[in-house]
């Protein structure tokens, strides 16, 4: 195999177990708190709503706004984090939307909450899609599956926060000290990330060629070629995982945003109920069904490659029944029926990332996450919360979530195709330097 290219960010040619642990532990806390503050806005947006004398589409349209600006800010992102470190961009990405939400203070009109909400997009897009490619030159692509997994335990944990923060402290003192209160544990790990993250040598995990593709030149940057784009839009293993995810997304987003206001109006909960209610179901059925799926998929990828797939197909199927009673069921049954949904619906989380990125080669890792990200909100949850609200304010918002039972199926269809084209895994894990 080729040796490594000599880039002075870069030094590293096989990681240490303690400096891929570093790594793991202050992304995963860092992602943790991107969830925090994706997710305070649901739990205030009836204070919001109030305040401002919004509809319901309008509400859906600010979450719109901030996926516009996430999605196209993901193709820069993914071109820089494939030729340039991606340590310092994570540090500035932090630091940019803690000073977001430090600013919220200041907004005082719907538009002026647009606008906030949009720049808060483009500092988790450079994470979002800068964090995932990083940890992949840390694990062998066996172990990914294991990575994200917990990586993405800060996605449930993260949101059950947001609303316990965004519904409690926003009852309390107002809807915007919650935002400010989340800025502060983001400039924190950002200084220690600055401190302590080590970068290192891309495909330093010791990749094989992914879905037929050489891996001459795997280590260096990446040569952004027509070819580059094109390779991926031929590539069905990585389109099938990012289709599925994006029909996945547009239900998990729909749901997210709208069952705050669907507990408060339908049950009569007040805004600090609705979010513990939404809190405690998220972090105990998102995590558990987290960790389950996770745990499942890196079992059964030791004898089938087609688990990564397998798993997120299975679980989208499964959450129908069970969202169509909270949805459309007796009340007595709704919040079984919403645990039981996000229990299943995050089975698929872990799996679903490492197949992205087991189908790719190691240089255009961060181009192929921009893409994802690009596709996942692009077709889901910049456009689910605004449909959703748009059919509530012209019939019943049970009506408009169960829009989302449509996409977990046609997320089911994508996935069980995708297995066909499933990359093989390697389970060599290199040697701990």
């Amino acid at each position: 195999m080729a040796s490594s290219t000599t880039q002075k960010p870069e030094p590293s040619r096989a990681p240490s177990v303690a400096g891929a642990t570093t790594a793991l532990v202050l992304l995963t806390a860092l992602n943790f708190v991107n969830y925090i503050d994706r997710y305070i806005l649901p739990g205030v947006q009836e204070q919001v709503k109030a305040e401002f004398h919004l509809s319901d589409e309008h509400i859906g349209t600010l979450t719109f706004w901030f996926m516009i600006a996430y999605m196209f800010t993901s193709p820069i992102t993914g071109w820089l984090g494939d030729r340039f470190p991606r340590k310092p961009m994570i540090v500035i990405a932090a630091l940019f939307w803690a000073a977001i939400n430090f600013l919220t203070a200041t907004v005082h009109s719907y538009d002026s909450l647009n606008i906030r909400h949009a720049a808060l997009g483009i500092g988790e897009a450079s994470f979002g899609i800068f964090a995932p490619s990083l940890l992949a030159d840390y694990y062998a692509p066996d172990q990914r599956n294991r990575v994200l997994t917990i990586f993405n335990v800060a996605i449930p944990v993260g949101a059950a926060l947001g609303y316990l923060v965004g519904g409690t402290v926003g009852e309390h003192y107002g809807w915007r000290m919650s935002f400010i209160v989340s800025a502060i544990p983001a400039a924190l790990l950002a200084i220690l990330i600055a401190i302590f993250l080590k970068e290192p040598a891309r495909g330093a995990s010791g990749d094989s060629a992914a879905s037929g593709d050489s891996a001459a030149g795997e280590h260096g940057k990446a040569k952004l070629e027509k070819g580059t784009i094109l390779s991926l839009i031929k590539n069905p293993a990585y389109l099938c995982s990012i289709l599925g995810y994006a029909a996945v997304t547009f239900s998990l987003g729909g749901i997210s945003w709208w069952m705050p206001s669907f507990l408060q109006r339908i049950d009569g909960r007040s805004q600090s109920s609705a979010a513990y209610i939404m809190g405690a179901i998220t972090v105990v059925a998102g995590l558990g069904g987290t960790i389950t799926g996770g745990t499942i998929a890196q079992r059964w990828s030791r004898t089938n490659s087609k688990a990564l797939y397998l798993v997120p197909a299975i679980s989208a199927a499964i959450a129908v029944p069970p969202a169509l009673l909270c949805f459309f069921g007796p009340h007595s049954l709704t919040l079984y029926g919403l645990g039981a949904a996000i229990f299943l619906i995050f089975l698929g989380t872990g799996p679903v990332n490492a197949a992205t990125l087991n189908a790719v080669r190691p240089e255009i890792r961060a181009t192929a996450m921009a893409g994802q990200l690009f596709i996942i909100h692009a077709l889901g949850d910049a456009i689910s919360p605004r449909i959703i609200g748009a059919v509530s304010d012209r019939s019943t918002l049970n009506l408009g979530l169960g829009s989302t039972l449509i996409t977990l199926l046609l997320a089911a269809v994508i996935f069980s195709i995708g297995s066909r084209y499933a990359p093989p895994l390697h389970h060599e894990i290199p040697t701990a330097a």
